[in-house]
C-alpha cells in the first residue's frame, strides 16, 4: 500500500479512538460525516455484549435467511458464526466437498435491483418483442465457426445460398424444418443444430454471391480474385462435396468484392482500388456451352473478353473514379445503369454502352474530374479523322507501378489536406456517411445506407432527393419485396419502412449486426455477423406471427432442456508477488475437481508509475498483458491441470488487475463467444491501477458476465467506491480481444514517441514529485495515443443508454473492493475475530451497508460470510498473528468479496425459459493458510442451473404449427392472391430504330401491382426452321432491345407504359479509341418478354407473355459513324449460331415457366 494509504488509515483510526459509542437502533446509512476541514470519518459503533462462541457442529441454518434481511433488524438469530480453516488439507476439503452436496449457503440481497440498468433481463420461451422467425442456422459459437464464417447469402424459390470463409453452401427450402445433422452426424461443431445443408469444396473465401435465375447458376466471387458458379437444383450425395461449374481469373491482385448482373446479362465485378470489370455475356455464354473437359479454355476464353473500366475512364493518367474499393454494384433495371459504390463516392454507368454517366459523393455533389484530351494529344489517322485518348498497352492496364504509386500518394495527401482543412472532428463526421448499403426498390428510386444510420434515396440519375433517419446505428443491408423495405443494421435491429420511408416496424432480430438480407420463397432470411440465420414471413409483423408465437409457448416443455453446471470463482490482491505452487493449489487446485468452470480475479499483479503510465498507452492504441500476467495465467493452469482436464479460454488484463477464465473440456462444447472489456478508475479515469476488467461468454446459449475490480481505497472512500462501481458497470464494453499486430506496430511507433519525452519527464519528476510527473505523464500518454487510435464511428450498443452487463443472464463481480468496517477499533475487531463473532462484524461492513441502502450493487447477492477479515496481513505470518500489529495496525476488513446476480426476481423463481439461469453459493470461504500477500485469497463456487432452448426440436415444432395450424393456411391461401393484370398486346413488330409502346393494366381495384419484364427467350429467325430460343444471364434482354422501365408499381386502376425500342448500334475498339456500328446481323429477331406481376405482399407470381419481332430493313440502315470517346468501351458482336447446342437445355426451361404463364 502505499504511504498515503498509511497516513489516510492513520487519521481514519485516530478519529475512530474518540468516537461516541452507537445508538441502539441501527438504521440503513452510509455512516459518512463531514468535519468543517471536508475531511471524512465515521462513528464509532461499540455494542457491549457478551461473545457467543459456536463451533461446526452447532451451526444451524434457517431457511428464512436464505434471501433478504429487514434493515432494521439484527441477524444474530438468523446467521451461525462459522470458525475459519486457518490450514486447509486434504480432511477439510472432503468435510468442506460433503457439506456443500447437501447444503447451500444463505445470501444477503441488496436493494434497488429491479428496476432501471440493474435490473434481470426478461426472457420468454418465445420472444415477444419480434416476429416469430424460422431458426435456420441457431447462432453457433465463434470458436466454431474458425475459418468458415459465413460472409453472404443469396436466395433462390427453392435454395438459400451462402457464402463462407472455405466455399459455399446451401438449405433446400423444403428441408428447412427438418432436425438438425447432431454432434455425430456429417456436420461440424457450430452447424450441429442447423437445418440440413450441404457443402461445396473448399474454395479460398467468398466476398459475395449472385443468383442467375436465368442460366440456373449462383455465381460467388472470391478472395483470390476468381469468380466461380454453381448449378442451381443439383442432386448431391449427403457425403460428397459438390463441385463448381465454370470458373475465371477476374483480378489477378485483389479480391472480387462485388458482382452484379446489367439489365443485359453482362456480369460486373467489382474490387479493391476502385476497379470495375466487364464480363461480356456473349464470351460468357460460350464458355458455358463447352464440355467440363474443356474448363481452362473456357476460363481462357471469358478472361480474355473482360474490359476494365477504370482503364478506359483514366486520361493521361487522371482517373475520373474513385480509388476506393467497389464495396458494391447495383443494376438499375429501370433505366439500364450500373451503380457502383465506393465507400464515399459514386459512380453511374450506362448498362448497354458501358459508359461512365457520372461521379458524385455521398452528398450528391459531382466530382467528375474526367479531362478532355489536349490538341496535342490528339493525332490524325490515315484519313485524316481525329484519333483521341490513344493509349499505350501500359496505360490501358493502369499505368506503370511508378504512376499507380503516384496515384496512390496523392490520394493519401488529399486524404491529409481534408484533416487538415477540416480538422479531425469533420474528418470523422466525413466517414460517418460511408455508405454501407445499396439498393433499388421497385418503384426505381435507389435507396442507401450510410454508417450514421441515415438512408438516402435517389433517382435514377443520382440525384439526391430525401433523408430518413430511423436509427442511431449503422446501416449494414437491405433487401424489398413490393411496397416494404427491410433494413438492417449493427446492432441486430431490423426495420421495415415504406417506399415513402415511413417506418412500420422494427425489433431486434439478431444479439449482433446484420450484415445480409435476402428475400425468397415467401421469406425473409437475415445473415448475423456471427453466422446465424433466421427466416421471417414476409408479412411480418401480421396476424400471422400472432398466432404463431403462443402456439409455439405452448410447447415449451418439448424443446426446453435443463443443464447443470459448477462455477467457481476466485479473488486475490497479490501485492506484487509471486506465490508458490502449493499455495495456488491451496486456493484453486485443491478444488479444482467438481468443478466445470473456473474465474480467476487478481489485483496488483503489477504497478508501479511506469508501468502504469505505459499500460495506459498500450490500452489506447490495442495492446494488453504483460510477462506478469501470463507468468500468473500459466502458473495456475499448472495447479489446477490445465491441458488434461481444463481448457484457458481467454484472460483480459489492465494494468495491475487481471481476470482469466478455464473450462473443462468435456463442457467446452457448449461454451465459447468470448468477449473481454476494460475500465480504468484510476487518476482521471486513465490509470489501471484501479477499475475493473471483464469476460463475457455464452454457456448453454446464456450470456454470463465476471468482472474483476478493484475500487478506490481508504477508509472513508466510501462514495468514491460506489462512484468507481457505477463507472465500470454503465461503460464497461464488452469486444473481442485488442491484441493484434496492427496494436503492436501502434505500440512500436508510441514507444518511439514518447522515448524522447522520457528525460523530461524525469526532470519534472526530480523538479516537481511523483504528483507531477505522474499528470504530465498520464497527459502526454492520453494525447500522443490519441493519435494513434482507430477511429471507429459505427455505434454497436442497441440502446445507447443501456450497459451490456444489463443484458447478461448471469452477472458475477469478484475483486478487492476495498470497504472496509466502520464504528470498530482496531482491538474490538481482533477480539471478535479471535472469538470467531462474525455476525457483529458484518453489522460493521460499510459494503453491505451500502447495498442495504441501494448505493451499489444493486439487487445483486453474496453469500454471508462466515470467514475472517481478508485485510490487511503481514507478509510470511501464518494464523490471526498475521494481521497487521506494525504501527499503522489497520483495522481488519472484508476486503475481497464475491458478489452475484442471476436472472430470478424473486426467491422462489424456479429455473425456466422465462428464469433461465438460477445460481446458488455451495462455498464461500478465504485460504487463510496463504500467507504470500497482505490479502488472503478468496474463492466461491456455485452451483448454476440453466434452461435453454433444443434448436432443433424447436424447429421442427414450429414448421408442425406452421403447416398444420388452419388459422395460418388460412392467412397464407390469402397471400398468395395475385392482382388481375391485362397487357395491351401480345405481339410486337419494331422496325430498325423504331420506339412501340406496351401497357400493362391493373384491373384490380384494391391491391398494387408490382411487375417485372424479363427477357425469357431469344432467337434469330430462319427461313424453314423452328425458333431455337435461348436466354441471357438473369433473363437479361438482348443488346438490340431497350425497355424501360422494367419493374414498377401499378396503382388499382391505372396503366403502366412500357417503352420497346430497337437500337442496334454497338461500339467496337481499334487503336484509335472506339467507333460505334450498327448491326451487320440482317435475319429477323424474336423475342419472348415475360411480364412477371405478383401483389404487394403475395407469395405467388403471375405471368404474362409479349412477343416482340424484329424485321431487318435494309434501306433504313445507317452508315457508319465516328464518335470519339474515352468513357465507354465494348467487347465485338458475337455471331448467334454457336448458341445452337443448347436449345435442348434451354427449351425445358422454358417448358417449365410456360406451364405457369397465363396469357
Amino acid at each position: 500500500m502505499s504511504k498515503a494509504l498509511d497516513e489516510a488509515d492513520a487519521n481514519a483510526l485516530s478519529a475512530l479512538a474518540t468516537a461516541p459509542p452507537p445508538s441502539g437502533n441501527r438504521k440503513s446509512h452510509s455512516y459518512q460525516l463531514r468535519t468543517n476541514t471536508g475531511t471524512h470519518f465515521f462513528k464509532r459503533h461499540v455494542k457491549h455484549h457478551h461473545h457467543r462462541k459456536h463451533s461446526l457442529d452447532d451451526a444451524t441454518m434457517n431457511a428464512s435467511a436464505f434471501y433478504n434481511y429487514p434493515e432494521d433488524e439484527d441477524d444474530d438469530h438468523q446467521n451461525q458464526n462459522f470458525p475459519y480453516n486457518n490450514n486447509i488439507n486434504n480432511n477439510n476439503s472432503n468435510h468442506s466437498n460433503s457439506f456443500q452436496e447437501n447444503h447451500q449457503m444463505p445470501e444477503f440481497s441488496g436493494t434497488s435491483g429491479g428496476s432501471g440498468f440493474f435490473k434481470a433481463p426478461s426472457r420468454s420461451a418465445v420472444h415477444p418483442g419480434r416476429p416469430t422467425a424460422l431458426e435456420l442456422r441457431p447462432h453457433p459459437l465463434r470458436e466454431t465457426q474458425v475459418g468458415r464464417f459465413i460472409r453472404t447469402i443469396g436466395c433462390t424459390e427453392t435454395q438459400l445460398w451462402a457464402g463462407q470463409e472455405s466455399g459455399v453452401r446451401f438449405w433446400n427450402i423444403a428441408d428447412v424444418y427438418e432436425p438438425g445433422l447432431g454432434i455425430g452426424g456429417r456436420a461440424r461443431r457450430g452447424d450441429e443444430d442447423a437445418a440440413p445443408f450441404y457443402e461445396s469444396v473448399n474454395t479460398p473465401p467468398t466476398m459475395c454471391l449472385m443468383v442467375d435465375m436465368g442460366c440456373k447458376l449462383v455465381w460467388s466471387g472470391h478472395k483470390d480474385g476468381k469468380v466461380r458458379s454453381w448449378k442451381m437444383d443439383q442432386q448431391i450425395n449427403d457425403d460428397v462435396s459438390f463441385k463448381e461449374s465454370l470458373s475465371f481469373l477476374a483480378y489477378h491482385r485483389g479480391s472480387v468484392l462485388a458482382m452484379v448482373t446489367s439489365s443485359y446479362g453482362d456480369i460486373w465485378t467489382g474490387s479493391e482500388n476502385g476497379v470495375i470489370k466487364v464480363w461480356p455475356w456473349e464470351s460468357v455464354e460460350k464458355s458455358l456451352l463447352l464440355s467440363p473437359e474443356e474448363r481452362h479454355m473456357a476460363a481462357l476464353l471469358v478472361e480474355r473478353s473482360g474490359i476494365d473500366l477504370k482503364s478506359q475512364a483514366t486520361v493521361n493518367g487522371v482517373c475520373s473514379i474513385s480509388s476506393s474499393d467497389v464495396k458494391y454494384l447495383l443494376s438499375d433495371n429501370v433505366k439500364s445503369k450500373i451503380w457502383a459504390a465506393g465507400s464515399l463516392s459514386f459512380s453511374l454507368w450506362d448498362a448497354r454502352t458501358r459508359e461512365l454517366l457520372k461521379v458524385y459523393n455521398v452528398d450528391g455533389q459531382i466530382e467528375n474530374r474526367v479531362d478532355a484530351p489536349s490538341e496535342k494529344d490528339q493525332t490524325l489517322d490515315e484519313d485524316g479523322s481525329v484519333k483521341a485518348g490513344s493509349k499505350s498497352r501500359k496505360e490501358k492496364q493502369g499505368g506503370s507501378f511508378l504512376q499507380r504509386s503516384r496515384n496512390a500518394l496523392i490520394g493519401a495527401a488529399d486524404a491529409v489536406r481534408r484533416v487538415a482543412t477540416k480538422g479531425t472532428n469533420a474528418f470523422a463526421a466525413e466517414e460517418a456517411k460511408k455508405t454501407e448499403a445499396l439498393l433499388l426498390a421497385h418503384d426505381g428510386m435507389i435507396w442507401t445506407g450510410s454508417s450514421n444510420g441515415v438512408l438516402v434515396q435517389w433517382d435514377h440519375n443520382g440525384t439526391r432527393l430525401r433523408d430518413f433517419h430511423h436509427h442511431h446505428c449503422a446501416v449494414l443491408c437491405f433487401c424489398t419485396y413490393g411496397p416494404r423495405i427491410w433494413v438492417g443494421y449493427v446492432s441486430g435491429m431490423v426495420q421495415v419502412i415504406d417506399l415513402e420511408g415511413n417506418l412500420i416496424a422494427g425489433w431486434m432480430a439478431h444479439n449482433g449486426p446484420v450484415i445480409k438480407m435476402v428475400v425468397g420463397s415467401g421469406s425473409v432470411f437475415s445473415l448475423a455477423t456471427h453466422g446465424g440465420i433466421r427466416g421471417w414471413y414476409i408479412s411480418s409483423p401480421g396476424p400471422l406471427d400472432n398466432i404463431l408465437r403462443p402456439e409455439l409457448a405452448k410447447r415449451e416443455d418439448m424443446y426446453n432442456t435443463l443443464e447443470t453446471i459448477k462455477l467457481m470463482v476466485g479473488t486475490w490482491n497479490v501485492g506484487q508477488g509471486k506465490p508458490c505452487q502449493e499455495a495456488l493449489i491451496s486456493w484453486v487446485g485443491s478444488q479444482a475437481s467438481d468443478v466445470d468452470i473456473l474465474v480467476v480475479g487478481l489485483q496488483e499483479v503489477e504497478m508501479g508509475a511506469g508501468f502504469l503510465a505505459m499500460s495506459a498507452a498500450k490500452e489506447t492504441i490495442g495492446v494488453e498483458g504483460s510477462s506478469n500476467g501470463q507468468w500468473w495465467q500459466d502458473a495456475i493452469g499448472k495447479a489446477m491441470g490445465e491441458g488434461s482436464s481444463f481448457e484457458r479460454v481467454g484472460s483480459r488484463q489492465l494494468a495491475g488487475l487481471l481476470i482469466a477464465i478455464w473450462v473443462r473440456k468435456s463442457l467446452r462444447t457448449h461454451v465459447g463467444d468470448l468477449d473481454v472489456a476494460a475500465v480504468a478508475c484510476g487518476l482521471g479515469r486513465t490509470f489501471g491501477n484501479k477499475g475493473g476488467v471483464g469476460l463475457r461468454l455464452r454457456v448453454y446459449d446464456r450470456i454470463m458476465c465476471f468482472v474483476n475490480c478493484h475500487l478506490a481505497a481508504h477508509l472513508e472512500a466510501v462514495n468514491r467506491r460506489n462512484a468507481d462501481f457505477d463507472h465500470i458497470y454503465k461503460n464497461i464494453t464488452f469486444g473481442r480481444s485488442i491484441n493484434n499486430a496492427s496494436g503492436m506496430a501502434r505500440y512500436l511507433f508510441l514507444c518511439c514517441s514518447l522515448a524522447f519525452s522520457t528525460y523530461l519527464f524525469w526532470v519534472l519528476y526530480y523538479s516537481f514529485g511523483l504528483l507531477w510527473f505522474l499528470l504530465v505523464l498520464s497527459a502526454s500518454v492520453s494525447s500522443t495515443a490519441q493519435m494513434l487510435r482507430p477511429t471507429n464511428s459505427v455505434a454497436i450498443n442497441p440502446d445507447e443508454g443501456k450497459p451490456d452487463l444489463a443484458e447478461a443472464d448471469m452477472v458475477i463481480f469478484c475483486g478487492d473492493f476495498n470497504y472496509r468496517l466502520f464504528g470498530i477499533t482496531y482491538d474490538e475487531a481482533r477480539d471478535f475475530v479471535s472469538q470467531r463473532s462474525f455476525d457483529w462484524l458484518r453489522e460493521r461492513d460499510q459494503l453491505r451497508e451500502e447495498m442495504k441502502a441501494g448505493k451499489v450493487f444493486q439487487g445483486m447477492r453474496e453469500a454471508i460470510i462466515r470467514f475472517p477479515p481478508t485485510y490487511k496481513f503481514e507478509r510470511g505470518k501464518p494464523g490471526l498473528g498475521g494481521y497487521d500489529s506494525g504501527e499503522k495496525k489497520r483495522i481488519p476488513a472484508w476486503c475481497d468479496r464475491i458478489i452475484y446476480r442471476d436472472n430470478r426476481s424473486s426467491p422462489t423463481s424456479e429455473c425456466s425459459l422465462a428464469c433461465p439461469v438460477v445460481a446458488s453459493v455451495w462455498q464461500y470461504e478465504a485460504c487463510m493458510d496463504v500467507i504470500e500477500s497482505d490479502h488472503k485469497p478468496v474463492r466461491c463456487k456455485f452451483k448454476v442451473q440453466i434452461s435453454h432452448v433444443d434448436r432443433s426440436i424447436r424447429r421442427q415444432e414450429f414448421g408442425k404449427i406452421f403447416m398444420s395450424n388452419e388459422k395460418i393456411r388460412s392467412i397464407r391461401e390469402e397471400l398468395r392472391c395475385v392482382p388481375d393484370t391485362s397487357l395491351s398486346t401480345n405481339k410486337i413488330v419494331l422496325q430498325n430504330q423504331e420506339t412501340r409502346s406496351l401497357s400493362i393494366t391493373n384491373t384490380s381495384n384494391k391491391e398494387d401491382a408490382i411487375f417485372q419484364i424479363l427477357c425469357e427467350g431469344l432467337s434469330a429467325i430462319k427461313d424453314g426452321e423452328e425458333p431455337e430460343y435461348r436466354n441471357r444471364s438473369c433473363f437479361g434482354f438482348p443488346r438490340w432491345l431497350e425497355v424501360a422501365p422494367a419493374i414498377g408499381i401499378i396503382k388499382p386502376g391505372t396503366t403502366a407504359e412500357i417503352s420497346i425500342h430497337h437500337d442496334d448500334t454497338h461500339a467496337t475498339e481499334d487503336d484509335g479509341g472506339q467507333k460505334y456500328w450498327h448491326g451487320e446481323d440482317t435475319r429477323d429477331k424474336l423475342v419472348i418478354l415475360s411480364v412477371v406481376i405478383r401483389g404487394s405482399k403475395s407469395t405467388e407470381t403471375r405471368s404474362h407473355q409479349c412477343h416482340i419481332r424484329h424485321c431487318y430493313s435494309p434501306k433504313e440502315q445507317q452508315p457508319v459513324v465516328h464518335e470519339p470517346s474515352t468513357k465507354g468501351h465494348s467487347s465485338k458482336k458475337h455471331q448467334s449460331s454457336h448458341h445452337r447446342s443448347s436449345s435442348k437445355h434451354n427449351d425445358k426451361f422454358d417448358n417449365h415457366h410456360r406451364s405457369r404463364h397465363e396469357h
